[in-house]
């Protein structure tokens, strides 16, 4: 007989401890929260209602999750013009924050053959915002250690802890040689206001049909078409390649208008290309890491997708074409999406 499960002592503590935040600065009246959304990282976030008015609490436990680049990023976002969630109240010491309500509606449910024209339009004008318009002083830059330590997740999670392969089993020189040749792709674009997860879950749809955003804590100072890499190879979703190109060609024309770069057609895309390669790379050992480390198996679902993107993509460039075929000989007919039944998944 199965027994049912209860929150434990230190949940209903946490939980307390949320809803005394939200009376606090809401009023007596208002309901305990309700959870509305948890993402990748130890954040959740839980909607409660006052004065006929929804709002959030986002609950950042402070010895897991540090909220301040949050508000920081939020901030310069709202300054350079972008909708970044306003802040209603903050208690920095407990982790948690008020902030206003984008709603539920994520792009991704949005978007089909018909209307992905015009929300993209409105994204890539977002990104564009961004980049011209945003503060990045004092951000991290996205670095030859960064970029290669990102990378690195793949054959820790994706290739060992996923496929099961072991460490000897790999030309790991070959590996590093394709890693050093897309940092040093990366490092020639003009260098932005980077986002860093600029993708249709991670952009909100508000009442105008604006676009509100969220979990942009992260965001430092990197190449050119890394945000346009997250929207248009987005790990979610697939466009055809035709439609992708005419996209990233009309914002190549628009930030050349802006004065972000003066590059040709051919090398804007060669860069998009290979900044994707660079981000689907990590995201397969992320996506994993999720799994197996963070107990969240339902990234797995994703992998194919993101698989597609780094086969596809990577077999056109000779920085690449060695090792997704030699990834692509490992893999053979695998189901990417079935946690590997000797690691222990977390939970």
């Amino acid at each position: 007989m199965n027994t049912p499960q209860t929150s434990s002592q230190p949940d209903r503590e946490r939980a307390a401890a949320r809803a005394r935040f939200a009376i606090t600065h809401l009023g007596g009246d208002c309901p305990e929260p309700q959870s509305a959304s948890s993402d990748a990282s130890f954040r959740s976030y839980w909607r409660i209602s006052a004065a006929g008015r929804s709002f959030l609490v986002m609950d950042a436990p402070p010895e897991r999750e540090d909220v301040r680049p949050w508000l920081d990023i939020a901030h310069r976002l709202r300054t350079g013009g972008l909708h970044a969630p306003a802040v209603l109240a903050q208690d920095l010491e407990q982790g948690f924050l008020l902030i206003e309500d984008f709603g539920n509606r994520t792009l991704l449910a949005e978007l089909d053959e018909t209307s992905v024209g015009g929300h993209y339009a409105r994204a890539m004008r977002d990104i564009l915002c961004m980049q011209q318009n945003v503060d990045y002083g004092e951000l991290p830059v996205y670095d030859a250690s960064r970029l290669a330590t990102e990378m690195e997740l793949m054959p820790t999670w994706f290739l060992q802890r996923h496929l099961g392969l072991s460490a000897e089993c790999h030309d790991w020189q070959e590996l590093e040689l394709c890693f050093t040749r897309l940092i040093g792709a990366a490092l020639i674009q003009p260098q932005v206001f980077v986002h860093r997860d600029f993708h249709s879950r991670n952009l909100m749809l508000l009442e105008d049909n604006e676009l509100g955003l969220i979990d942009f804590q992260d965001a430092l100072r990197g190449p050119l078409t890394y945000d346009l890499v997250s929207l248009l190879r987005d790990c979610y979703i697939a466009w055809p390649e035709d439609r992708v190109y005419a996209w990233v060609e009309n914002f190549r024309q628009q930030a050349v208008k802006a004065g972000l770069t003066d590059i040709d057609a051919t090398g804007f895309a060669r860069w998009f290309d290979l900044i994707g390669l660079q981000r689907h790379i990590k995201v397969l050992g992320i996506f994993c890491r999720l799994c197996y480390r963070d107990g969240k198996s339902g990234y797995l679902q994703d992998l194919p997708l993101v698989w597609q993107y780094t086969a596809s993509v990577g077999a056109r460039h000779p920085e690449t074409r060695a090792l997704v075929e030699r990834m692509s000989g490992i893999m053979g007919e695998r189901d990417l999406t079935r946690p590997n039944a000797q690691q222990q998944v977390s939970g």
